[in-house]
């Protein structure tokens, strides 16, 4: 019997699956590739109404103080003079590092926080650099044993929330430190591996941490749905002076995170009041859609442009430049290094009991796989 022909949602037989169209081996993805955002589009609609992806998780609010100057790096406000604070809203889930002794952190407050993906710094002078985003626990990594966490599932599920909402409510306020790593675009050309691979990490001797600052989590939600359940984070809500890198994981996601809070919250969901802008006034052409909270910006025009007070634009605030390969086509990346990384992780970071550890957490999930999955592994 002849295997069905995979197809788009519309019917259309697909010519290549795994590789996305982007301008370049290491370019952007493009809007065109339909196969992309037919998936994409689909899978941020399948969840009614709880999150797509890290659906479990804890919220809670502070601030973020500048302790080191970084402005030769980025022009954002947020880091425009040491001393600087930026109220800010935090959410937790604990999806990565998921069969390592990592996996299993002790409460929020004792993991560590990645951007993962790479981006793009750029300062007043329009010099630009690519950059990763860490940040790492002040009250120290702590992880729980396999079962110890098998307990709590069952006893106590919700104890990494309790844990951080019982410490802010105690005056015993977490905090991390923000650190960025910086690799030029030179630096990037010849890296030995993508710079722009997700799975990929930047060795920290050749491109060390550098310090920028401190965030620190003070309150609790006063209402956890209002509060928490409806916080919408995006990855292209980026001030100027941050920009989004070809990482394909990131330009896909400069998609889907939008397009999901559209559906699950509504097409006003930037209304809602924890995620709305907190010191910026929204002047826009965006007007009426289910959930309208605003004054929906009074009898101003909705279209441009106009002759009656428009808002302007500011010149200052466009995106820097950046060149991009000729070539538009779907590029295999099968053939890139994804073992040194993971060897070097294996043999030279976990101890004998680390790693006798990740061996069994890998075979406890695979156990329940079919056989001759087992033996592909």
């Amino acid at each position: 019997q002849q295997p069905d022909v995979l197809t788009t949602g519309g019917g259309h037989p697909i010519g290549d699956k795994l590789n996305l169209q982007t301008a370049g081996p290491k370019g952007p993805l493009l809007v065109q590739d339909v196969v992309f955002t037919d998936e994409m589009a689909h899978f941020d609609r399948e969840r009614i109404p709880e999150r797509v992806v890290h659906a479990k998780g804890a919220g809670a609010f502070g601030y973020f103080e500048v302790t080191h100057d970084i402005t030769r790096y980025c022009k954002a406000k947020v880091f425009e003079h040491v001393g600087k604070t930026t109220p800010i809203a935090v959410r937790f889930s604990t999806v990565s590092f998921l069969f390592s002794d990592r996996g299993l952190p002790d409460g929020h407050r004792h993991m560590n926080g990645y951007g993962s993906h790479t981006f793009k710094l750029v300062n007043a002078k329009g010099e630009c650099v690519y950059c990763k985003f860490h940040y790492k626990t002040d009250q120290g990594i702590k992880n729980l044993s396999v079962e110890e966490a098998e307990r709590l599932a069952s006893t106590d599920p919700d104890y990494a929330i309790g844990d951080l909402f019982n410490a802010i409510a105690n005056g015993n306020y977490p905090s991390w430190t923000f650190y960025i790593q910086v690799m030029t675009f030179e630096q990037a050309e010849k890296f030995q591996f993508n710079p722009f691979d997700l799975t990929k990490i930047w060795p920290h001797k050749e491109y060390p941490l550098i310090p920028v600052g401190k965030m620190v989590l003070n309150r609790n939600p006063f209402n956890y749905f209002a509060e928490v359940e409806q916080m919408a984070f995006d990855p292209s809500n980026m001030p100027p002076g941050i920009e989004p890198s070809p990482d394909k994981m990131l330009q896909g996601r400069l998609f889907s995170y939008p397009d999901t809070h559209r559906h699950r919250l509504g097409a006003n969901y930037l209304q809602i009041p924890v995620n709305c802008p907190y010191r910026a006034r929204v002047a826009n052409y965006q007007r009426d859609g289910p959930m309208c909270m605003s004054d929906n910006q009074g009898g101003a025009p909705n279209y441009y442009p106009n002759s009656f007070s428009a808002p302007e634009i500011q010149s200052h605030c466009v995106e820097s430049k950046f060149k991009v390969h000729p070539d538009v086509a779907r590029y295999n990346s099968s053939d890139e290094d994804n073992v040194t990384q993971v060897r070097t992780f294996y043999t030279q970071v976990l101890n004998e009991e680390q790693r006798q550890r990740l061996c069994q957490n890998m075979a406890g999930s695979l156990k329940g796989a079919q056989l001759f999955i087992q033996k592909r592994m």
